[in-house]
This record gives structure tokens, C-alpha cells and sequence, in this order.
């Protein structure tokens, strides 16, 4: 029976290719695409897919099977890495495994790697980097103090263990100086400047710094004061101007959130990346309940979806006595709505679907 039914997968596959170069449309692009993952060629689903986000670059579906096999080769991969680590481990190994699991946002696996990495490379500074780069991303997604404080020790942990590890010295001068400990920062900023006196980037960084308010060294009651209050205290640098790609996607994404404002019952709108949040609305600064209602809802119905095994919560609608809060999440992009109870909430979901989409697509662009 397993012998026919691959004949049968095999004589698909050749009428869905014969039918993709005829006729080419998202859903043929995605029915081949998902037979090169049932068949476990992800390589060939990845290029299928990216083929037709050529051709089709609005396609959500499209983007979703690009995913799908992006996951299944870090998966593939994942799988080599675990194997070799048990023979021989090697610090490169484990943060090549480490960088996939955060790329497959598999939390879990990445902090019990980091503590077998520790056990087994105990004096290796990389390991204290992707643990604390990990606290870091939980973090900047749902602003628990707890997250920031693990990723604040893993930090000063490699730096105890290596001086010289520059990339935790930069994320955790960031991390300290957007939570109000400016001073902390800039001693931090002083030592990669020390090391790097032609850096551009980290002159203006001090420069900015020189301009912000600092409130203490106490590093855990700062991130108390972000957790109640589910805003940072202070912004990241600007981009420098001549960058014009990000400009370009940000105008983009602010046309499409006033667009999304003016709809028919929208009372507030937001679209949110990460640890920034631009809003449309009667918003009245970036403490308003709405965001932090927004972040909470998306991560609930996320991990939720994930516990059962449904996949991702793309879409989510909250029902309350302020009307309806719609949500669309894909990848790190979020857009949401807060609408009256009348609105028509399937009209706004496919409004802030297609802004989310073209924020992605102009980022990869």
C-alpha cells in the first residue's frame, strides 16, 4: 500500500509542475510546495516558494511555505548538529544548534542546549552570549522583568569569563540604557569605544546617550518599572538617515495603519515590531492598556495554538465590553485594532492581514 500510494505522490508531482509552469498562481505554488515537504525535500519547497513570491509577493500562503520549509531544513540541520555534539561537542556547533532553535523560536530546546553547552564547555563565553541573547529576544517581546534579569546576568557572565566579548558588551549597554540605567551604559559604550576608537556607530550611540535621562543603577528595579508599565523608557537610536530601505518600509507601514485607522469603527490601531510600537488612534502614550493588552493576547493565543498543536494564531479576535480587539501575527510583525462592537471584524482582520504582509515583504526586499 506505502508503494502505491508514492506512485501516486510522484504522478502529482509531475502534473503539479507541468501545471505550475502553465499556469502559475499561489495555490499551485503551495500544493507543490507541500508535496516536496510530504516527499522531505524541503530544499526544492523552499525554492518553490520563493519562486512565487516573485511572482506573487502579496501571497500569505505563499510566505507560510516558505516558512514551512525554512523550518524543515533548520529542523534537518538541527538533527546533524545533535548527533555530532554527542560524538565530539565544539563551541561552534553549539551555537550554530542554538541560532536555530531562536530562529525556529523553540525556547525551550535553546535554554536546555545552553545548559548542556555550560556543562560541557564550562568556560566557553559564547554559551553565556546565546543564553543570554535568548532571555534578551523574551525580553523585548513581552517585557517580563524576570527575562531582563536573566539576560543581564548571562551577559556580565561572559564578560566575566571573556573582556573582550564585544557582542555581549553592545547588547547589554543596550539593553541597560533602554531601561534607564544610562550610566551603566555609557561605561560599557566607553570600553567598545576604547577597542574600536574609528566606530561611527558608537560615537553617535554616545553622543545620544550624553542627551538621555539616567535613573539609577538599579538594574532590577528598572525592569520592574517596564514590566508594570509595559513600555522601555528610552528609544533606540535612529538609523542614520542615508539608510533609505528602512525609511521606505516605514512609510509604508504608517500608510498602512492610517488606512486601518480610518476603517468604519476603528477606535485605535497599532503595529508593533519586537520592542516598538507605532499607533493611529486615541492612544494617549505608549503606556496606554491597549498595547499591552495586544502583546499579552497575541502571546496567549500563540502559545496556546502551539500547546495543542495547531500551528501558529495568525488571527485572533478579543471580545469585551470596549467592543472587539482584532489581531494579526506573523513572524515578529503584529498589527491590531481595537473596533466597536458593531464593526465588521472580518473586514479589519483582512485590512491589518495586508499590512502585515507588506510590512515582511518590504523588509525582505
Amino acid at each position: 500500500m506505502k508503494l502505491i500510494q508514492r506512485i501516486k505522490i510522484w504522478k502529482d508531482l509531475r502534473r503539479l509542475e507541468q501545471r505550475a509552469k502553465s499556469e502559475p498562481s499561489p495555490s499551485t505554488f503551495v500544493d507543490l510546495g507541500q508535496v516536496y515537504i510530504n516527499l522531505g525535500m524541503h530544499d526544492k519547497a523552499e525554492r518553490m516558494a520563493a519562486d512565487g513570491l516573485a511572482l506573487f509577493p502579496k501571497s500569505i500562503e505563499l510566505r507560510q511555505l516558505l516558512d514551512c520549509a525554512r523550518r524543515g531544513l533548520r529542523s534537518r540541520r538541527a538533527d546533524e548538529l545533535r548527533a555530532k555534539l554527542v560524538r565530539q561537542p565544539d563551541s561552534a556547533s553549539f551555537e550554530e544548534l542554538a541560532k536555530i532553535y531562536a530562529d525556529l523560536g523553540d525556547s525551550s530546546a535553546l535554554h536546555q542546549l545552553c545548559s548542556q553547552w555550560s556543562l560541557r564547555l564550562p568556560e566557553d563565553a559564547r554559551c553565556c552570549v546565546a543564553s543570554g541573547e535568548a532571555h534578551l529576544a523574551s525580553f523585548y517581546r513581552d517585557l517580563k522583568g524576570r527575562d531582563g534579569i536573566e539576560a543581564v546576568r548571562a551577559f556580565e557572565r561572559a564578560l566575566e569569563l571573556d573582556p573582550d566579548e564585544q557582542q555581549a558588551r553592545r547588547m547589554l549597554s543596550e539593553l541597560l540604557y533602554r531601561i534607564g540605567a544610562v550610566h551603566d551604559a555609557q561605561a560599557h559604550l566607553e570600553r567598545l569605544q576604547s577597542d574600536a576608537p574609528d566606530d561611527e556607530g558608537l560615537r553617535r550611540l554616545r553622543t545620544y546617550l550624553d542627551g538621555l535621562q539616567d535613573m539609577g543603577c538599579d538594574v532590577e528595579a528598572l525592569l520592574g518599572e517596564v514590566e508594570l508599565h509595559g513600555s522601555l523608557l528610552h528609544p533606540v537610536l535612529k538609523a542614520d538617515p542615508r539608510v533609505t530601505g528602512g525609511v521606505r518600509s516605514a512609510a509604508s507601514v504608517r500608510a498602512g495603519l492610517t488606512r486601518v485607522a480610518e476603517l468604519p469603527g476603528v477606535v485605535k490601531a497599532t503595529f508593533i515590531r519586537g520592542s516598538k510600537a507605532m499607533v493611529k488612534g486615541e492612544i494617549a502614550d505608549g503606556r496606554d492598556p491597549f498595547l499591552r493588552v495586544v502583546r499579552v493576547t497575541a502571546k496567549a493565543a500563540h502559545r496556546f495554538a502551539r500547546r495543542v498543536d495547531l500551528g501558529n494564531a495568525a488571527k485572533t479576535v478579543l471580545q469585551g465590553e470596549f467592543g472587539h480587539i482584532c489581531v494579526c501575527v506573523y513572524g515578529e510583525a503584529l498589527a491590531a485594532a481595537q473596533v466597536s462592537a458593531d464593526a465588521e471584524t472580518g473586514f479589519v482582520l483582512e485590512e491589518l492581514q495586508e499590512l502585515v504582509a507588506g510590512a515582511l515583504h518590504s523588509v525582505d526586499t
